[in-house]
């Protein structure tokens, strides 16, 4: 989820520092600390000596991956009728358990039935 906050952060902000993380993700200091500790050690982000946060490419990679996920899980789930907030919380949920292939067939599946919409 962090990945994913700094991804979108970054394209609405264009700089991102653990306190908007925070913020958007309602979680406290030393909870954000720990994690973009994680991340960092982990090569996922990179935090400059002002503290912003920049993804690296394979950190960007994962939050694009994940970002995708909810983005196409949400939108499955508002066309089962499901209502868009429940739907957006439930997306984030199952995007990082769901399968790929699974998601794939998903993926699948709703570009069909636009491409029988259109």
């Amino acid at each position: 989820m962090y990945l994913e906050t700094i991804l979108i952060l970054t394209g609405q902000k264009g700089v991102v520092r653990s306190i908007d993380v925070g913020e958007y993700m309602g979680f406290s200091k030393p909870s954000v600390s720990r994690a973009v500790g994680i991340l960092k050690n982990g090569g996922l982000i990179s935090v400059d000596r002002d503290g912003f946060i920049t993804l690296t490419e394979s950190g960007r990679e994962i939050a694009e991956k994940i970002y995708e996920r909810h983005v196409v899980l949400t939108e499955m789930l508002i066309g089962l009728g499901v209502d868009s907030e429940a739907a957006a919380e439930d997306a984030c949920k199952i995007e990082h358990v769901i399968g790929d292939k699974s998601f794939e067939a998903i993926k699948r599946h709703l570009k069909e039935k636009q491409n029988k919409n259109k």
